[in-house]
């Protein structure tokens, strides 16, 4: 098994600013005002599947389209220069609800801030709640993540239209299906951790909160480190990994996310 101080050294070569350049986070950090970074990382993290340079130019296309003042375009509501957009299963009208459905969030609220937070805070308060059972845990991971999940995307699916297809659900998909919500932990590490490469403009929680972001990528070189045991690459193997992590860093798991994820390609890339 690799070692915290193996492990720590990847950290500090590969979390660096000359990563951003190369990942969907990139716009985020074309931005300073709190609202543009954090819309900016969502909808980026939305798209953030598949060939990595094919939804990096989508997600250039998108913000050209927005002609790069994301928190003006979604507040101002008219949404139809998107007409056509699509990306593999998501097609205009799948992506066109999303914004229609920001638009509503940051009318009627603080936005994705005070959203991720009610779903965190709330999660906590059913946790800790004298009327509810212990629900089954594992280590050190004592919030219920899945209902801090699902307040997320239940914003998201009862304000979609009749319309969408499933494109819409692969973009937010829903928790209790058992995947590994790569996306959704992947965004809160951009607001949560701090720079170099994070963003940090959230504090509702704390970096030990987070869980590692799962991908195929990041799976494949955790168990060629002995990290993780767990064969399926779903919600259980983003749990057990993440423990494994806090062992090394309880303060801060995710922050071996970039290291072994950048480690990962270029083992892929060598091949």
């Amino acid at each position: 098994m690799i070692t915290k101080i193996e492990l720590d050294r990847l950290v500090e070569k590969y979390e660096t600013v000359e990563f951003i350049k190369d990942d969907p986070i990139q716009f985020s950090h074309r931005f300073k005002n709190k609202d543009d970074i954090e819309l900016a990382g969502f909808i980026a993290s939305l798209f953030a599947y598949g060939n990595r340079k094919l939804f990096i130019a989508k997600l250039n296309d998108l913000f050209n389209r927005t002609d790069n003042d994301i928190t003006n375009y979604v507040r101002n509501g008219d949404f139809k220069n998107l007409k056509g957009l699509e990306y593999r299963f998501s097609k205009d009208y799948d992506i066109i609800p999303i914004f229609e459905i920001l638009n509503k969030l940051y009318s009627e609220s603080q936005g994705l801030e005070e959203l991720f937070e009610y779903g965190w805070k709330s999660a906590q308060e059913e946790q800790t709640s004298p009327l509810s059972s212990p629900p089954p845990r594992r280590g050190n991971v004592t919030l219920d993540y899945l209902k801090f999940f699902q307040a997320v995307v239940d914003y998201f699916y009862s304000r979609a239209p009749k319309t969408v297809g499933q494109g819409f659900y692969h973009m937010i998909p829903n928790p209790h299906n058992g995947g590994a919500m790569k996306r959704m932990n992947m965004f809160l590490r951009w607001m949560i951790r701090k720079p170099p490469v994070d963003l940090g403009v959230w504090d509702f929680m704390q970096p030990k909160n987070l869980l590692i972001p799962l991908d195929v990528h990041v799976a494949r070189i955790s168990r060629k480190m002995e990290l993780l045991k767990r064969k399926s690459n779903d919600f259980k193997a983003v749990i057990e990994l993440t423990e494994k992590l806090r062992e090394f860093s309880p303060n801060d798991p995710a922050k071996y996310d970039f290291a072994m994820f950048a480690f990962g390609v270029e083992l892929n890339q060598d091949k």
